[in-house]
């Protein structure tokens, strides 16, 4: 093992009472030290600012915003073969390593350690109880926030049964990557399962770190592209709606800070099919055709006639980039004017509306938001407090696993279930925000939505109304 070894730190027997049931759990912890990995220290990247920003601000909600994952381990492994994966992964992936540490008023410094030591919680049980003991552990792990100063932006549990690993926990903080660097990092685990080494995968295909990112964006070439994409983003705000919302469904509400956000969760297995067949049809991508629905949908609900959304953006454009596991998103404003017209209209113009949006998806947050700031003081700035995150990226394995139902649309649309999963915090400029999910047999929409704007049932109308423009459109094409 290059660069690191296993510690052994502590070891304990408890009992774990689980919903009513006694589970004899032994607990046991080891930590993973790394000696000789890259290190240096540099500015934060924008998308490292943009996102601590967001996480360090949400205080006691902070947790919300990380990474969970609970993966199988197939074949099961010794603990000693998986904690050798786990220090490939770390040698491969500065950002794993990395400390955030503030710089004054405005500055923020990205540490990537070249030597420390990475926990690992280890929970052995008989195999039938790994599920249930590896949710707990997921929960125990991704349940706090991080200290970004003091501690890497990974945390790491294994379930143990008969001498073998059965499940690998893995927790992320959201300041360490985004959902595709997370995607990224898990299929780029499976490789390593399979033999490859940091050293082979670097060759093969070259991951941007975040310190060259850095570097990039402090030369005179990242200077530019910062200003035009801040530029780009005041000029849409002065010509977009002022308010998304002109009728809001409580608007004495928006001054309760306690009030509660509820989220809905479409699940729609007929969306799952009707979506590629009318993308085709239409000349674009899924992405841009959904994106469509929703700011046709959204424009005559509001009744506001355009549609503003800020749509988050992988910036994985590059053959590296697409390799970063790390914090590379960010946000593109997107204006589709006229939006409430016509449906195909509206989805054809998306295209190339998002093509120029996502141009200018890379830029200095915390720069941007003093210059917005400006422009709302003096009136000039755009509602855009609606936002858009299509959060699938094929290739990366688990997080892209849609099965296509066999069945006829006709009778797919009668299985969308609807529910309610939680409420959320009142959050800072947010009325509505609606990401898109992957599901066995579907294709999800989850949105969060603030009640001071629009009802539990305008949510429901919203989230039907996109669905049936997409499947009433594959209907209208044909059977798919």
């Amino acid at each position: 093992m290059r660069g690191a070894h296993v510690l052994l730190r502590q070891t304990s027997d408890e009992a774990i009472e689980r919903k009513g049931e006694n589970t004899m759990t032994t607990v046991n912890e080891q930590s993973i030290r790394l000696d000789s990995a890259r290190a240096g220290t540099a500015p934060a990247t924008w998308g490292q600012r943009a996102i601590w920003g967001v996480v360090t601000r949400l205080g006691d909600d902070a947790p919300r915003y990380n990474l969970p994952i609970d993966l199988p381990v197939s074949p099961p492994r010794p603990v000693s073969r998986v904690l050798a994966d786990l220090t490939e992964l770390l040698l491969l992936h500065d950002s794993l390593h990395t400390r955030f540490l503030p710089a004054g008023v405005d500055g923020l410094e990205q540490v990537v350690d070249g030597s420390g030591e990475l926990p690992v919680q280890i929970r052995s049980c008989a195999p039938e109880q790994a599920p249930a003991v590896s949710a707990a552990l997921l929960g125990e792990l991704a349940g706090r926030a991080f200290d970004h100063e003091r501690e890497w932006p990974l945390r790491v549990g294994l379930v143990e049964c008969e001498g073998l690993v059965h499940r690998l926990v893995l927790a992320a903080s959201h300041a360490g990557m985004d959902y595709w660097g997370q995607g990224r990092m898990v299929r780029d685990l499976q490789l390593i399962e399979a033999g490859a080494t940091a050293e082979s995968l670097r060759a093969d295909r070259p991951a941007l770190q975040p310190l060259e990112a850095a570097e990039v964006q402090a030369s005179p070439l990242g200077r530019r592209r910062d200003e035009a994409a801040r530029r780009y983003w005041c000029e849409q705000l002065t010509v977009g709606p002022r308010k998304m919302f002109p009728n809001p469904a409580a608007p004495g509400l928006a001054a309760d800070p306690a009030r509660r956000f509820p989220n809905a969760l479409l699940r729609s297995p007929a969306l799952a099919v009707a979506v590629t067949r009318v993308a085709e049809e239409l000349g674009v991508s899924d992405s841009a055709l959904l994106l469509g629905a929703a700011a046709h949908q959204l424009a005559r609900m509001s009744g506001s006639g355009d549609a503003v959304f800020q749509v988050v953006v992988s910036n994985r454009f590059q053959p590296s980039a697409a390799a970063a596991v790390s914090t590379v998103a960010q946000e593109a404003l997107f204006l589709l004017t006229d939006a409430d017209r016509d449906f195909r209209d509206a989805v054809r113009r998306t295209r190339s509306v998002a093509f120029s949006s996502f141009r200018h998806a890379g830029y200095d947050k915390w720069a941007l938001e003093r210059e917005v700031a400006v422009m709302a003081e003096r009136g000039e700035a755009a509602d855009h407090s609606c936002w858009w995150n299509d959060t699938r990226d094929p290739g990366t394995g688990p997080f892209d696993t849609v099965e296509r139902p066999r069945a006829a649309l006709g009778e797919l649309i009668g299985r969308t279930e609807l529910s309610w999963p939680t409420e959320f915090p009142a959050r800072v400029n947010v009325s509505v925000a609606v990401d898109v999910l992957t599901a066995p047999g579907a294709l999800d929409l989850a949105m969060t939505a603030d009640p001071a704007v629009i009802t539990r049932e305008g949510m429901e109308q919203f989230l039907r109304g996109v669905e049936r423009l997409v499947v009433g459109e594959a209907i209208a094409l044909g059977e798919v």
